[in-house]
């Protein structure tokens, strides 16, 4: 880490404390509390992913950005801010260099904290459903993906979100060299679905092969992420016949409404929810809090190598 980068890191006490003494550490984002979840179910979801990653004996890092600088662990205040206030922008990549420069107070997306987390030396990242390639608009690819492609971390989400196009995004991780696992699974989760009908790279049992193959990639000096894929609790799977029904009418519905751009993916989300009665949200929150517990788990057996 160079001096400039390590001007704009604002390290919490506690992350760096357990830094400092080589314990398990997740970095979780923060668009998901700022822009996917409406308040207080944000907050409450927040707070809840950190205990979770408590409970399986690493540190939460909540990652945004405040004043200009790269925060790594909030405190409940900040957390607060980011569930409640309406002014919090949602950052990728591009975005870092106007955020400092202009000091500004911001939520990170999969691609922005993956960055932040591998900057500060954090291994393990729990999100809950990455972006990729969106439909019908073949050219309109999410920058998660190229980060993936370039920074060596692990991350656990539930596959890509499933408003996106996912026979195309699984293509392309395959096709730009991220290694792809499942977590006690056979073939790649939908976000909301536990099965998909695409592949997988290999299947995973325990949080100890993952931690082996973490470090294999790292002694083969690749810059790939891996993805960890963690199919929902079987309790809060959606079928996805339903889902893709419904997911159809919200996107004639944004097309209309002329939604485009960064906009479409959190309003897919909130039309999904609401034509559902809840039962998305109530999906979003389980594999969030899941997904952030196997993390902890792979943290734990990282740190132990």
């Amino acid at each position: 880490m160079d001096n400039y980068q390590s001007m704009n890191l604002n390290i919490s006490a506690e992350v760096s404390e357990a830094m400092e003494r080589g314990a398990a550490i997740v970095a979780l984002e923060s668009t998901v509390i700022a822009h996917g979840l409406p308040y207080p179910h944000n907050r409450e979801t927040a707070l809840a992913c950190e205990a979770a990653v408590r409970e399986k004996g690493a540190v939460p890092a909540t990652i945004a950005v405040f004043g200009g600088e790269f925060c790594v662990g909030l405190d409940r205040e900040k957390i607060e801010q980011l569930a409640s206030r309406k002014d919090i922008r949602k950052i990728s990549r591009r975005d870092l260099p106007i955020a400092i420069a202009n000091k500004l107070d911001c939520a990170t997306t999969v691609a922005t904290t993956t960055y932040i987390a591998h900057m500060a030396g954090i291994r393990v990242f729990a999100t809950g459903g990455i972006g990729g390639v969106h439909r019908g608009f073949e050219a309109d690819i999410s920058a998660d993906l190229p980060e993936l492609a370039q920074t060596p971390i692990t991350v656990v989400c539930s596959g890509a979100k499933i408003v996106l196009d996912l026979e195309r995004t699984r293509e392309w991780l395959e096709t730009h060299g991220v290694t792809v696992l499942g977590w006690k699974c056979d073939e790649l989760p939908a976000f909301y679905s536990r099965t998909s009908g695409l592949p997988i790279d290999e299947r995973v049992d325990s949080a100890a092969v993952v931690a082996t193959i973490a470090e294999a990639r790292d002694n083969l000096g690749l810059q790939n992420s891996i993805l960890v894929t963690a199919p929902i609790p079987s309790a809060n799977e959606i079928d996805r016949d339903e889902l893709e029904a419904v997911l159809a009418d919200a996107l004639e519905y944004a097309a209309q409404n002329n939604i485009r751009g960064k906009d479409v993916t959190p309003f897919l989300l909130a039309e999904m929810s609401a034509r559902t009665e809840g039962r998305t949200l109530a999906a979003n929150i389980s594999l969030l809090k899941n997904n952030a517990s196997i993390a902890a788990e792979i943290a734990v057996a990282i740190a132990r190598k």
